[in-house]
């Protein structure tokens, strides 16, 4: 009887001859980890903490907003009468806010966004002399800041006869030099030259190729402006401060900054709750805007950085 002895080979080695090196998380990474860990939640706390501080107060009565912590809640549960208070306090004039700043959004926002991306698309795709006399126009607006230009737009405006109206704050708020380099730079990648010769082969026009084909490459760019536009427009204070007198015209910044006012002034009325209920719900669509185009912005900006 014959017995078969069964022999294992080695393991082969690389074709180097070297053993594979294996990468050690050093203790001075595991420190830098630690370090950048704490620092991003210290940025995460200060971030939330007025939100869950305005959140918590929001479901407070006058009493209980100087009696109790703030970060807790108090004896009773009034987020909801404290709603129905700030939409119906001095006849609904909170609602009026709220319609106003719509408007400014909407149509300043919207409007901001449509002309930066014409125009940003015009200077990064067409060829047309003074060219870089515009980009450094552009580049030098950017670099001012919106506060300084308040004052001579205000006297400018009011040779027009137009404070005092809606158009004082929808005017300036359609000029994003932002916005404009952003799609400009963003354009001149996104879209390639070639694409656009062939449509014009093809006998496209120009209108037909920008709205059939850049546009939809534009798309994370056009969301992104959008963001920025309609964030500095709902925000807006200090245009529609010097710039509006009549409180029916006012958006809910300056509206909200008038009831503090009045809650601190010399004749003060108890009405703290509602200055802080109206923030609560002035917040709102900012958030829920943000995460319904996040979609699109996140999945239009990691598109273009897979390889096919």
């Amino acid at each position: 009887m014959t017995a078969t002895a069964t022999l294992t080979a080695p393991p082969q080695r690389r074709a180097s001859g070297r053993r594979p090196n294996y990468v050690r998380r050093t203790p001075s990474r595991q420190r830098k980890s630690i370090v950048l860990t704490i620092v991003m939640a210290v940025f995460v706390i200060y971030s939330v903490v007025p939100l869950v501080w305005l959140v918590v107060n929001a479901t407070k009565d006058q009493g209980d907003l100087f009696s109790t912590f703030g970060l807790w809640f108090g004896s009773d549960f009034n987020l909801w009468q404290n709603i129905v208070d700030t939409l119906t306090y001095r006849d609904g004039i909170f609602v009026q806010w709220f319609g106003n700043t719509l408007l400014y959004v909407i149509v300043g926002a919207g409007g901001a966004t449509l002309l930066a991306t014409v125009a940003g698309y015009g200077m990064a795709k067409y060829n047309f002399p003074g060219r870089r006399a515009v980009f450094a126009v552009v580049l030098g607006a950017i670099a001012i800041p919106g506060t300084a230009l308040a004052v001579p737009t205000f006297l400018m405006f009011s040779q027009l006869g137009l404070t005092n109206t809606p158009w004082a704050v929808i005017l300036p708020s359609l000029i994003s030099p932002f916005g404009l380099y952003l799609i400009w730079t963003y354009a001149v990648d996104a879209v390639p030259t070639e694409l656009l010769e062939a449509a014009r082969m093809d006998g496209s026009g120009e209108f037909r190729t920008f709205f059939t084909i850049s546009l939809r490459l534009l798309a994370p760019g056009i969301v992104t402006v959008l963001l920025f536009a309609v964030v500095a427009t709902w925000n807006n204070y200090f245009l529609p401060l010097i710039m509006l007198s009549e409180p029916t015209w006012y958006p809910l910044t300056v509206g909200l900054s008038q009831w503090s006012a009045q809650a601190s002034g010399v004749a003060a009325q108890p009405i703290y709750n509602l200055v802080i209920t109206g923030s609560l719900l002035t917040i709102v669509p900012i958030v829920v805007a943000f995460l319904v185009l996040q979609r699109f912005w996140q999945s239009g900006l990691s598109a273009g950085s897979v390889k096919q």
